[in-house]
């Protein structure tokens, strides 16, 4: 399947080649053979990019799941703006990663904000607080967990669909990011880290962290 966010570039791509075949069809130009070799290997890589796979969520409702596929850069304790300890997890979407980007827990959209900055390289620590972002908060049933769609040098582009009041389910698309990027998780002290930096997840299937039980 491919994400429908990716029609606009995949469509295009695709016809621009049959024109170049048709064109060396009826022409018989060397330039024609060139240009459709360069246009088979663009379509090619923008159907990939795009690539939508299904996921089927990992029973369990303490889990929280991986709101997208990539390698975990970082894990460490942090403060947030109100002085409360956090758990960062960073995760880095290269090009070749899938880009759709899945709900970590059920619960209600607290809140959903879009915030411009900058377009750093995205696996650089600074680009958690200074890139362009979406930040998204969700109430689950045992705590809150806040995550954050991060633009890099090349994603410039953040699709998101939710809206505050929003309910939603763990392993539902939410959105995507264009073209390589980073997600942030902001775990609270109730929650223990299931990943470890190194790590390959899958977005909606890889567990990241676990709401403590009693908690």
């Amino acid at each position: 399947m491919i994400a429908r966010e990716g029609m606009p570039f995949v469509l295009p791509t695709w016809f621009a080649l049959l024109i170049a075949v048709g064109v060396y069809a009826l022409f018989h130009a060397v330039a024609m053979v060139i240009a459709a070799v360069f246009l088979l290997a663009l379509a090619l890589f923008v159907t990939y990019f795009f690539r939508d796979p299904k996921r089927v969520p990992p029973s369990g409702d303490e889990f929280i799941l991986s709101p997208g596929d990539g390698t975990v850069i970082v894990i460490e304790q942090i403060a947030d703006d109100n002085g409360n300890r956090r758990t960062l997890v960073s995760i880095f979407l290269s090009v070749f990663n899938v880009h759709v980007n899945r709900i970590p827990v059920s619960g209600k959209v607290i809140s959903a904000e879009h915030k411009p900055g900058k377009f750093l390289k995205a696996f650089e620590r600074a680009a958690v607080t200074e890139n362009e972002r979406t930040e998204i908060t969700i109430q689950a049933s045992q705590g809150t967990v806040k995550f954050c769609q991060v633009a890099g040098i090349i994603a410039r582009r953040i699709v998101c669909y939710l809206h505050n009041g929003d309910t939603v389910t763990r392993g539902e698309r939410f959105g995507l990011i264009r073209f390589g990027s980073r997600i942030d998780l902001f775990l609270e002290p109730n929650v223990s880290v299931n990943v470890k930096v190194g790590d390959r997840v899958k977005g909606g299937e890889s567990i990241i962290g676990s709401f403590k039980q009693n908690s």
